[in-house]
């Protein structure tokens, strides 16, 4: 299965995605399976959700939440499982089994894929570790393509996602995330990963109502002039309590350097 067998999404509709982290105070407030309609009425047609969202794994809960999003006509992107540590050097065969667990229930709600965190714990040989253990999940993941992300120390740089992703040969994927690598080499780190990337966060970062818009369009901009084809999938993460209001000058952004 190579980056994305399912139909190629619209240029006008790649910055329709929201990762529902970006909602997390609202979902405080809104049942889990009322989001799929709201977001149909915002004009998003695409979601990434978060493990620890889901109040219940039973497979009657899990199919009511996948007829939900199919009724709003809402594509889940992406089950992300955001726990659990492949290289930690005593517990890591419990993690990965906890983890393809998580998987199965993202085959269940019909997902198209399920990140997974390559490691938290660096060791001298985190990178092969994580590599092994990646493949070993995408090997029981049946229909879900199993994808990782640049986050936490396991994958700190290009170099070690690299490490991890090309002894697979295609087996599991990248989610980039444009906001979790910082600083001066930033975008030559981005550029480097996006031949691996297949989904994105599409994460600003903030400094109160103000959205660092320079860095945002840097960061867009790189992965699609490296020839980025996948959904952004929005992040807002900022203090302002009105996180739709917070997405739509995010989409704004995205929306213009798409068009």
């Amino acid at each position: 299965m190579t980056v994305d067998d399912a139909p190629t999404i619209p240029a006008t509709g790649r910055a329709d995605a929201v990762h529902a982290w970006s909602l997390d105070r609202t979902l405080q407030h809104l049942p889990l399976l009322d989001l799929p309609e709201q977001l149909r009425l915002r004009g998003y047609r695409t979601v990434q959700l978060c493990h620890f969202h889901l109040p219940h794994r039973d497979a009657g809960y899990l199919g009511e939440l996948r007829a939900a999003l199919a009724a709003a006509d809402v594509a889940l992107d992406a089950l992300l499982v955001d726990d659990g540590d492949l290289t930690h050097p005593d517990e890591g065969a419990r993690h990965e089994a906890w983890i393809s667990d998580w998987v199965r229930d993202a085959e269940v709600l019909g997902a198209r894929r399920a990140r997974v965190v390559a490691g938290k714990t660096r060791t001298d040989t985190a990178q092969r570790d994580s590599s092994r253990a990646l493949g070993r999940i995408a090997t029981r993941a049946g229909a879900v393509r199993v994808v990782t992300e640049n986050w936490f120390d396991v994958t700190a740089d290009a170099a070690d996602v690299t490490a991890i992703l090309e002894p697979l040969d295609d087996a599991v994927g990248l989610l980039v995330d444009l906001g979790n690598w910082t600083g001066p080499g930033k975008y030559a780190e981005l550029a480097a990963v996006t031949r691996f990337a297949e989904t994105c966060h599409a994460k600003a970062h903030w400094n109160g109502a103000a959205v660092d818009a320079d860095d945002y369009r840097r960061s867009v901009s790189t992965v699609l002039e490296h020839g980025y084809t996948g959904p952004f999938c929005l992040v807002y993460d900022a203090d302002d309590a009105d996180e739709w209001a917070g997405l739509d000058v995010q989409r704004g952004i995205v929306r213009e350097l798409l068009a």
